[in-house]
């Protein structure tokens, strides 16, 4: 069993547009920038689908919903530098690993 969500069609088309860039560069690491800005994206794309759309659809009430948005935003600003970060520091082999995965995210 597994999960994936559905993004839109742009974030799809640029995603697609990043990883192929990255695959066919001779130096892969020269992209490392817009793949971490790619996958910050797919991150945020992911929790609004998982997160904040089921907690809107189910409408806990107006304070709900703004403490669940400012406890996103925290973990956005947090998740969004350790995602580059990592990314950051890796080589061509491993980023071609991660454009791997996910291109198997997206079948």
């Amino acid at each position: 069993p597994f999960l994936r969500f559905y993004h839109s069609e742009a974030l799809r088309k640029k995603t697609l547009s990043v990883l192929n860039t990255l695959e066919q560069a001779p130096d892969a690491s020269k992209h490392r920038d817009a793949l971490a800005n790619i996958v910050v994206e797919l991150a945020n794309s992911g929790l609004d689908y998982y997160f904040m759309g089921p907690l809107k659809l189910a409408k806990p009430g107006f304070v709900v919903e703004q403490s669940a948005k400012l406890g996103m935003m925290g973990v956005r600003q947090v998740m969004a530098p350790v995602i580059r970060q990592i990314i950051g520091r890796m080589n061509g082999p491993q980023l071609l690993s991660v454009c791997g995965s996910i291109r198997q995210f997206m079948v």
